[in-house]
């Protein structure tokens, strides 16, 4: 039986990323989409015959069994928390939330009403499977590497991702979350002992540093007030030492997502892609150094973007799963939490004011 779906949100996400993905996957029936703009609810719904409904309240576990929501951070939770609470389970697209207290309002309405999951790809892609054989033949792993750095990629300067108010942070929010994500998918969870982060800006109201391939149209005088760049390192209970990178733009030539894993009997190091920039590595490399000698190992080739169907090919299990309830909440609450702390470190280093929840103040 196909899960009812609905998606909540027609920006770039919706329509880019889960719209054609649901509609095609057999698993699904697409049968309602939401979206506060008039136009964007025309556009969609005619393009797919599908009702569209300005606002979620129009939606009830009678006739959609899952919501994928993809509207601005700062509603993540308001409108996941008002579907959950109607019996609808949601599928939440990162930042599943901006603080301790969001993520509290997010447990008390998954405990009597829907499922709550929480989207990020990246531990889905073929590469990163790869990557995650080799672990046993690294020994005890002592360090990792994180990196996803864009060549040019800032978000549409002066839009609501580029606004703290509404995104609650910048590269750190939107690239260090999946970054943290596939860290705690290839070596499970652990508490971190020691965290210290650094924010810049450089890149950020400069429009020639702007994602061209999101195609959006820039704002008259670019505003934003996040960092295009974040910089941390970690100290995790197990001893691992880890160093994360997330850049909107750099001056690299191409975007190149890094996992580097050091054990005490190897070395293994992927060098990709994540995302959907055109701007890419030629192909994915994944190596295995041992004693100064390294092997390329074969990764499969897939199409971009294929990690987000796989995605949801889990997702009809998850919902069934009674374990899986509060699962969702608990892993954003651990990631909030690193956030939190790492702007808070790189707030100290400026000596600046303290401010709540990714509400940091860049450098210049």
């Amino acid at each position: 039986m196909s899960v009812r779906a609905a998606v909540v949100g027609l920006g770039w996400a919706g329509r880019e990323l889960w719209l054609p993905r649901l509609r095609s996957h057999p698993d699904f029936d697409l049968v309602a989409v939401v979206d506060p703009d008039p136009a964007a609810r025309a556009a969609v719904g005619a393009a797919t015959g599908t009702p569209a409904h300005a606002a979620p309240d129009a939606l009830d576990a009678r006739s959609v069994d899952l919501a994928v929501v993809a509207v601005p951070n700062h509603l993540h939770t308001t409108v996941a928390a008002g579907l959950l609470g109607r019996g609808v389970s949601v599928f939440l697209e990162k930042p599943v939330c901006l603080s301790g207290a969001e993520a509290d309002t997010l447990a008390e309405a998954e405990r009597d009403g829907g499922v709550l999951l929480a989207g990020s790809a990246a531990r889905h892609r073929a590469d990163v499977r790869e990557l995650a054989a080799l672990l046993p033949e690294l020994g005890r792993v002592r360090h990792v590497d994180l990196a996803w750095v864009r060549a040019r990629g800032v978000p549409r300067a002066g839009g609501w991702f580029t606004r703290r108010s509404e995104a609650g942070g910048g590269a750190l929010v939107d690239l260090g979350w999946h970054l943290v994500d596939t860290l705690t998918a290839l070596l499970g969870p652990s508490p971190v002992r020691q965290a210290v982060g650094a924010t810049s800006d450089d890149f950020l109201n400069t429009g020639a540093w702007s994602a061209a391939w999101r195609r959006e149209q820039p704002a008259a005088a670019p505003t934003g007030d996040v960092e295009d760049t974040a910089r941390g390192f970690l100290l995790r209970e197990d001893g691992v030492s880890v160093s994360l990178r997330a850049s909107w733009a750099s001056h690299e030539a191409t975007d190149l997502s890094l996992i580097r894993i050091e054990g005490s009997t190897g070395t293994a190091e992927l060098r990709c892609t994540f995302g959907f920039s055109p701007n890419r590595q030629p192909e994915s490399v994944l190596t295995l150094t041992r004693e100064g000698t390294t092997r390329r190992l074969p990764v499969p080739a897939e199409p971009v973007g294929a990690e987000y169907g796989r995605q949801l090919d889990g997702v009809p299990a998850l919902l069934a799963d009674p374990a899986g309830r509060g699962r969702a909440v608990a892993e954003a609450r651990t990631t909030v939490r690193l956030m939190e702390r790492l702007y808070a470190s790189a707030r100290a280093g400026r000596d600046g004011p303290s401010e709540p929840v990714y509400q940091q103040t860049t450098s210049r």
